[in-house]
């Protein structure tokens, strides 16, 4: 509305009913507002679903290791299986080894191996350049002379790895032990 000079009113309507410039910026505003606090709504849930998703894989290697290594150290004969284990550290870094004698099957992860291999669970470099250590398999025919590396194969099995212990359980003493527990052929539980 205008008042002019002689009282006379003038009012000037828009015809169109449109938005004035200070409406549209305000709603523009509003708009940027509402987008900026929904990118980052989504942007933190993609960030702890990537999270979720990484430790699950990583708990999904490890848990499907533990029962590999449960079902093929269950499934050993006592006598034939000839188990060790040796506690080893290399700097500030848990090194343990175990041993056992099999055949063709899930301690060698192949159904096809002729005769009996000595297997070794333990870390060993990814390669001569580089720090990381993989967790793995050294498969070796028993048949093999000791001389030189002839017929062992490596399978790895979870790669960087930081360090590998292994405690054993002796039911006797109701406790976790760093060593094999004397004479016992079979391990009752593995941590």
């Amino acid at each position: 509305m205008f008042i002019g000079p002689d009282n006379c009113r003038l009012q000037i309507r828009n015809p169109w009913g449109a938005f004035t410039l200070l409406e549209i910026m305000l709603a523009v505003g509003i708009l940027g507002m509402m987008s900026l606090a929904i990118f980052r709504f989504v942007q933190s849930n993609m960030t702890a679903l990537q999270l979720s998703s990484g430790t699950s894989a990583a708990d999904a290697q490890y848990d499907g290791l533990r029962d590999l290594l449960t079902t093929e150290w269950q499934s050993l004969s006592p006598f034939r299986a000839n188990m060790t284990g040796e506690p080893f550290k290399l700097g500030d870094r848990e090194r343990d080894e175990i041993k056992w004698s099999c055949g063709a099957g899930l301690g060698l992860l192949t159904r096809y191996a002729p005769g009996d291999f000595t297997v070794t669970l333990r870390l060993q470099p990814e390669n001569e350049k580089r720090d990381r250590l993989d967790l793995g398999l050294l498969r070796k025919p028993q048949e093999d002379s000791d001389i030189g590396e002839g017929h062992e194969t490596w399978v790895p099995l979870i790669k960087n790895v930081t360090s590998f212990e292994i405690s054993y359980f002796d039911p006797n003493a109701n406790t976790w032990l760093p060593r094999w527990p004397g004479d016992q052929f079979a391990p009752h539980g593995f941590q």
